[in-house]
């Protein structure tokens, strides 16, 4: 499907005898903001990990922007991020020299990486802490410097691991602001959340529960079928999530 960023065809990864991601399907359309929203355990970082090519299912196919995951990775890697729950920069490099050596890993030349250097650290609002080192900023500015580092190469597609955890409010909201305003321009998104009303931020979401795609659609195509399960209305999205997992478990 040439409009598809991400496709995942009935994945499976099991780790002994537990089935971290129990058969999910799903279809990411390009330009899309899709969130995984689930609580922490349910599968989300095993999923991710299958769909950029760094855990090989155990059965099932994951695609990235049309190629398979892992065995095609080197045909994609200079055209995705991904942004893992740990911090990805390097605490003994500065802020600087962490962007710049993420851009030299992409094949980036010196002069690009210090133009998106530049436009990065102050989209970020770190243009003051450019020789700073790493391990010095506050957790925030880490989570700031993170994404910086996953944007450096101004990659088609995104796969962000909870990258508001730990973020006071203000910041998450800047975060999806910068979301919104990269998938505007053409970026798509796979972003993994345990704040369940950061579901709202997104075009489509999947509520994922122990390893299995309990529901799946619009926030507000949700919020109907929420309703409908329990005959009144659920505007709150950590009911929906509720009413549809508990249908979901139900149905099985």
């Amino acid at each position: 499907m040439a409009s598809a960023a991400f496709e995942a065809r009935s994945l499976v990864k099991t780790f002994g005898e537990l089935r971290a991601v129990d058969g999910i399907t799903l279809v990411i359309r390009c330009g899309e903001i899709y969130g995984l929203v689930g609580p922490s355990g349910a599968g989300k970082t095993t999923l991710i990990r299958m769909m950029c090519g760094l855990t090989t299912p155990s059965s099932g196919e994951a695609r990235l922007l049309g190629h398979v995951m892992p065995k095609e990775r080197r045909a994609v890697e200079g055209r995705f991020g991904y942004m893992p729950q740990e911090r990805a920069v390097y605490r003994d490099l500065s802020v600087g020299e962490n962007l710049l050596f993420f851009g030299r890993i992409y094949g980036m030349p010196r002069p690009a990486v210090a133009r998106r250097t530049r436009e990065l650290l102050t989209l970020m609002r770190l243009a003051d802490r450019t020789r700073q080192r790493a391990d010095r900023l506050s957790g925030g500015e880490k989570q700031r410097l993170s994404l910086a580092c996953t944007l450096v190469h101004e990659p088609d597609a995104l796969l962000l691991d909870e990258p508001t955890i730990g973020l006071d409010p203000a910041l998450r909201i800047e975060f999806w602001d910068h979301f919104r305003g990269l998938a505007e321009g053409g970026c798509t998104m796979l972003v993994s959340t345990h704040y369940v009303h950061e579901a709202e931020r997104c075009g489509r979401v999947g509520l994922v529960q122990r390893g299995q795609l309990a529901a799946e659609g619009a926030p507000e195509e949700l919020k109907a079928r929420a309703a409908a399960q329990t005959g009144r209305p659920t505007p709150d999205m950590e009911d929906v999530f509720l009413a549809l997992c508990k249908a979901a478990g139900g149905a099985r």
